[in-house]
C-alpha cells in the first residue's frame, strides 16, 4: 500500500434541518441537526511514502501549509500513532469554501480514514472521530461515514435513515462565516429539544436560515425562486441551499432554469458515505490478493 496511488471520495454533507436548541456558558451553541451525504465531492489522489513528510498540491491561495485541514489531519494522525510514513495528497477541489456543505471538514476525514488504511496505523472508528473533533466539529460525521441525527454542539451522533431524495444544491456567490451567524444578536436560540422520531416527522427548518436571508440579499434572492419548484432551505450556516426532489429528472429540470452564471449541481443523498465504498473496496482488493 506504500508507494500506491490511491483515490478517495470527499463527499459534500447537507442538514436536512438545523435547529438551536440553547448556549452553554462558553458561547457554544447546543444544536440539534441531520447530517445527510452526497454523492457529489471532492477527491483527494493520495500516495503514501516512506519520507514521513506530508505534501499538498496544488496551493490555496491564502492558506498556509500549516493551516491546511488535510495537513492537519495528517499531522494529527502521525503524532497520535507515531507513524513514520508521510504522504503526498493532491486535492481535486470541487466544493465550494464557505458554503456550508462541508468540504474542509470533508477533506481532513477522508485524509485521516484513506491514510489509517494506507498507513495501517489501524485506529478504531472512535479513535478517528477524536482526532477529528479536534479538527472541527463536523469531522467526525465524515470519519464515522454515516448519516446522523447530531446533538450536544454537534458531537453527540446517532445514526440515522432519512429518506435518500435527490437535490438541487444551488451555491449563491458569498462566502458565509459560522461566527458571524452564531454571533449574530437575532438568532433563535431556544428551538425546544425534540426526538428524532418527531423531528423526522415534522417539516424541515433552519434556525439560521432568518439571519441568512436577512445579511445576504443573493441567498434570499436565490432561495425564493427555489421554493417556486420545490421545498428549499439553508443548510448549516454556509451559503448554500438545496431543494428537495423525488427523482433526478426533477432536479435536473430545475437545474435547467438557472442561468449559467449561477454555481449550482444535482446530486443524490447517500446514507453510508461514498468514503466507506471505497475504503471496502480496498480491503476487498487487499484481501483478493493475499
Amino acid at each position: 500500500m506504500i508507494t500506491d496511488t490511491t483515490h478517495w471520495p470527499s463527499p459534500a454533507k447537507l442538514n436536512l434541518f438545523l435547529y438551536i436548541t440553547g448556549r452553554r456558558d462558553n458561547g457554544y451553541h447546543e444544536l440539534q441537526t441531520l447530517f445527510q451525504f452526497l454523492d457529489h465531492g471532492d477527491e483527494l489522489t493520495i500516495i503514501a511514502n516512506h519520507s514521513g513528510d506530508i505534501t499538498i498540491t496544488p496551493d490555496i491561495p491564502g492558506v498556509a501549509l500549516q493551516d491546511n485541514l488535510i495537513w492537519k489531519a495528517a499531522s494529527a494522525l502521525q503524532k497520535r500513532t507515531q507513524c513514520p510514513f508521510g504522504a503526498h495528497i493532491e486535492l481535486n477541489k470541487v466544493l465550494p469554501m464557505g458554503g456550508g456543505i462541508g468540504g474542509g471538514s470533508s477533506n481532513a476525514a477522508t485524509t485521516l480514514v484513506a491514510l489509517n488504511y494506507l498507513w495501517q496505523t489501524n485506529l478504531t472508528e472512535d479513535q478517528l472521530a477524536e482526532i477529528g473533533l479536534e479538527l472541527g466539529a463536523d469531522v467526525p460525521v465524515f470519519t464515522r461515514g454515516f448519516a446522523a441525527f447530531a446533538e450536544g454542539v454537534g458531537e453527540e451522533l446517532t445514526q440515522a435513515e432519512p429518506e435518500e431524495k435527490w437535490y438541487l444544491v444551488v451555491r449563491p456567490d458569498v462566502s458565509i462565516a459560522t461566527v458571524d451567524i452564531f454571533t449574530h444578536p437575532d438568532l433563535t436560540r431556544n428551538t425546544p429539544k425534540r426526538s428524532l422520531a418527531t423531528l423526522v416527522d415534522s417539516e424541515y427548518g433552519n434556525d439560521c436560515e432568518k439571519i441568512v436571508r436577512m445579511l445576504y440579499p443573493e441567498v434570499d434572492k436565490q432561495l425564493s425562486w427555489l421554493l417556486q419548484y420545490a421545498p428549499s432551505r439553508l443548510t448549516g450556516t454556509g451559503s448554500c441551499i438545496f431543494a428537495e426532489f423525488s427523482c433526478k429528472t426533477q432536479a435536473e429540470s430545475t437545474l435547467g432554469k438557472l442561468p449559467d452564471t449561477v454555481s449550482a449541481f444535482v446530486a443524490k443523498g447517500r446514507n453510508i458515505s461514498p468514503l466507506y465504498e471505497t475504503l471496502a473496496k480496498y480491503h476487498l482488493a487487499q484481501s483478493q490478493s493475499i
